[in-house]
């Protein structure tokens, strides 16, 4: 039998890695976590060995897997900490946008920074709030962030007990 190449799992068949046809063996769990998106479970920690795998196909897998798990704060960790080659994350970044059919919406902070929802970021400037009389002052941090999902500029987070919308221009991941 062949092992997974994810999490060396007994029973793995052929997967053809799109948009290349480069192909690597999965097991059903692995298999499915790619085809309907992956949960945050314990079966996906495997991706802590799997991205550092010295086969393109299978950084990639991994990669795409753990853009899948942003709630995952070990898996954000994991994202910022691993490294692929400039021609690797291409071919990841083109087979998960050809996947979602569409280009996805990427936000980033004043620093370039990409942000995710859950992040914690900091306002670089005293901006007025309009609407609900104050300003969010300076360095302030604004925990648990969500990110407006048709719009890369703009994202949601709790100022003084205010839910607003703020400019991702103005904040730099903490």
């Amino acid at each position: 039998m062949t092992a997974c190449a994810l999490c060396n799992s007994e029973g793995a068949t052929a997967f053809a890695v799109p948009p290349r046809e480069d192909s690597v063996p999965l097991c059903a769990v692995c298999r499915a976590g790619i085809e309907e998106g992956p949960r945050d479970e314990p079966h996906w920690r495997c991706l802590n060995e799997a991205i550092w795998s010295p086969e393109p196909a299978v950084q990639v897998l991994a990669w795409r897997l753990l853009k899948g798990l942003p709630e995952a704060a070990w898996a954000r960790d994991l994202l910022e900490t691993a490294w692929l080659e400039p021609d690797v994350l291409a071919f990841a970044e083109e087979g998960s946008r050809a996947s979602s059919g569409e280009d996805a919406v990427v936000h980033v902070d004043c620093n370039g920074t990409v942000l995710a929802s859950g992040d914690t970021v900091t306002l670089i400037k005293d901006l007025p709030v309009k609407g609900a009389g104050f300003t969010a002052k300076r360095g302030t941090a604004v925990r648990k962030i969500s990110l407006v999902a048709d719009n890369p500029n703009h994202l949601e987070g709790r100022v003084e007990g205010q839910r607003i919308v703020i400019l991702c221009q103005f904040v730099k991941k903490a």
